[in-house]
């Protein structure tokens, strides 16, 4: 069986196989369910959980409490939707979003529709993650030297991201499945770390659980950010097509049996990350939080030091999965499009390329809180919460007032709420850190 489908339903030519077998989503196909499970974790469980106790900080706690089930479980819903429609056409899988959203909407409009949206997200999330690991090592770095001279941000967001330059080259996602592994099992460690550290330390003294904001245009505001740090936090649907791609697939034994397993153990970790560091870490410091809750640690320090490393090793992680995509993407419109012929030093221009530009972005731009809720209500809400339940509307036409029409446009509602309202507080919130903030320092 070639390219995972039944070879007597293979309509792909020579040339096609051949940059198929060339392309990193497409390379490898032997991958088993627990790929998926940690590929899964590692794409989701990222910055987002380090600032859930400041998002509820700013909704309170039973609507905070609320967005966080109700994230979950539409996520979660979504996720399944499109591992069902992953090969819902005999013969051929949808490898990458853009080709589900083709078939849905047409070969031009699906480009469209899906490809600006997806490439915000995984670009944006690169540089988010370029900004996490690098205020995590210097955090790390002031942690264990205290007396040491005080190093520029932009100085170890440069140090993150040298790592980048040469895993970029790894070639496809099989290939980076160690490093996956790595950072999902860190993703665990220092959320874990991040609860308990929380816990050890006691609540504060007259901790303070009204809403961050004094004014109601202000409570506004934040909720809009908030409402974004939390779609953020479930950012693995942009990926999780070309996933499910390096899974092997037969008729008799299709690819979603054993990613959707892997998908369900992946939901049972983001919820034993999630949920206790959002509660715990806002129940222990109400609306001083931080952005960043491993900021607000300080003890014991050997362990939260410990923490900011788990969490370097997983944003590295983290990057490969995100960007991996970004260069299938590029690489596919240079050899289809520009008649680039595939080769060692296109991949080494493309890549490098890539890691130089979202480090740029990155030293320019450091503002984690406002990134996370604009980027995840401005593209992640789209992609995540409801751009799935559009395209099952359409390709699988469940019958009007019926339970799964009724599911569908319940989470198409709430996701385009999302996505109106999020980027609002989050580009107010960057602004105000600009405001603040002196250039690369």
């Amino acid at each position: 069986m070639e390219s995972g489908s039944d070879s007597k339903f293979d309509t792909r030519t020579a040339e096609e196989k051949a940059l198929d077998e060339w392309l990193p989503v497409t390379s490898s196909r032997n991958a088993k369910w627990w790929y998926s499970a940690f590929h899964n974790v590692t794409a989701m469980v990222g910055a987002g959980v380090l600032t859930l106790p400041f998002a509820m900080s700013e909704l309170g706690w039973t609507f905070g409490i609320t967005v966080l089930i109700l994230s979950w479980v539409i996520t979660l819903y979504t996720l399944w939707q499109m591992v069902e429609m992953h090969e819902m056409v005999p013969g051929k899988r949808f490898d990458r979003y853009h080709e589900l959203g083709q078939h849905a909407f047409g070969e031009k409009l699906g480009l469209y529709i899906v490809v600006p949206q997806q490439l915000v997200v995984e670009v944006g999330t690169c540089i988010v993650y370029l900004v996490t690991g690098g205020k995590s090592l210097q955090k790390f770095e002031q942690l264990l030297c205290p007396d040491c001279k005080p190093m520029r941000t932009t100085y170890f967001i440069l140090i993150f991201s040298s790592v980048h330059f040469v895993l970029a080259h790894l070639p496809n996602f099989n290939s980076i499945s160690v490093v996956s592994l790595a950072a999902a099992v860190m993703s665990l460690s220092y959320s874990v770390i991040a609860w308990v550290a929380a816990l050890d330390r006691g609540r504060n003294e007259n901790v303070d659980y009204s809403l961050r904001s004094k004014t109601p245009v202000g409570q506004m505001f934040d909720m809009f950010t908030a409402l974004g740090d939390v779609a953020f936090a479930y950012a693995g649907h942009n990926v999780v097509l070309e996933i499910q791609a390096t899974i092997p697939s037969t008729p008799e034994k299709p690819s979603k049996g054993p990613m959707w397993l892997g998908c369900v153990v992946a939901y049972i970790i983001v919820a034993i990350c999630y949920f206790p560091v959002a509660i715990i870490g806002y129940y222990v410091f109400g609306n001083k939080v931080d952005d960043n809750i491993l900021i607000t640690l300080d003890h014991p320090r050997w362990l939260i030091a410990m923490a900011n490393m788990f969490v370097i090793i997983h944003v590295i992680g983290g990057y490969q999965i995100f960007s991996m995509p970004v260069y299938d993407m590029i690489e596919t419109y240079l050899v289809k499009s520009k008649n680039f012929q595939p080769s060692t030093p296109l991949r080494f221009t493309v890549r490098t390329s890539f890691v130089a530009i979202t480090t740029f972005i990155a030293i320019t731009f450091p503002f984690f809180g406002g990134l996370l809720g604009f980027l995840g209500g401005f593209a992640l809400a789209p992609t995540s919460y409801y751009l799935p339940c559009i395209i099952w509307l359409i390709v699988k036409k469940p019958r009007k007032w019926s339970l799964s029409w009724w599911i569908n446009w319940i989470c198409i509602v709430i996701g385009v709420l999302l996505t109106i309202l999020a980027p609002i507080g989050g580009l107010r919130s960057i602004i105000k850190s600009a405001g603040t903030y002196k250039f690369y320092s």
